[in-house]
């Protein structure tokens, strides 16, 4: 009786279909991540042991360097847009379009009012060589006290901004301080302070198994 052979069958997947979603997934994240903008300023924060989070948008950021210069930054393009037009119809600073536009997608400002058009009318490049001398802060709201302006037209600009104090270890308290009475001067008693996260110490110790080292 003859033999029946069993037809092979073949194990080639055509694998285009995959190569497309995969393809589109990857062009998907390309378009949608974003990166973290280089900071201007290196900021060495106190530990807590908080474990809260801030959001990634909606952020309204005052940061304090070691040697107490005052940094303002606040994320949205459209955001900082509105913003820069506020600074504009109050200080009649005479900045194009160009220059509004610069601010609007840039990171940190650590300026005086009075520089703004100089410093975003230098190549973005270029910008990176000059050391900003921090915004104008005192603990009274006035001429020397440009600060308060930042938080009033950013809170006004986005008015779903969640503010945030980042200083350093070593930050001059009385600095830190005027940031504080600055906020406060503008009834605004809720707000988070940026710190690295420590152990708990109040928090339940776990046993440990093996080893018998250190956790």
């Amino acid at each position: 009786m003859p033999k029946h052979k069993i037809p092979r069958k073949s194990t080639t997947i055509d694998m285009t279909a995959m190569c497309d979603v995969a393809f589109l997934l990857l062009t998907f994240f390309i378009l949608t991540t974003q990166f973290r903008p280089e900071e201007v300023v290196s900021i060495d924060t106190p530990s807590s042991i908080s474990d809260f989070i801030l959001p990634d948008a909606d952020v309204l950021l005052l940061s304090v360097g070691n040697d107490g210069r005052v940094f303002f930054s606040m994320d949205g393009k459209e955001h900082r847009l509105n913003l820069i037009n506020k600074f504009e119809e109050k200080y009649q600073m005479g900045l194009t379009d160009e220059q509004k536009y610069q601010f609007a997608i840039a990171n940190d400002v650590g300026l005086p009012i009075g520089q703004l058009k100089q410093y975003y009318s230098i190549e973005p490049i270029k910008r990176k060589e000059v050391k900003m001398p921090g915004i104008p802060v005192d603990t009274l709201v006035g001429p020397t006290n440009e600060l308060s302006d930042w938080i009033y037209f950013g809170r006004l600009s986005n008015p779903n901004v969640r503010i945030a104090v980042k200083g350093d270890n070593k930050a001059p308290f009385k600095v830190v301080n005027a940031v504080i009475k600055t906020l406060e001067k503008q009834d605004i008693h809720q707000f988070s302070f940026i710190t690295d996260l420590e152990a708990n110490p109040n928090a339940p110790k776990t046993a440990s198994h093996g080893g018998g080292g250190k956790h």
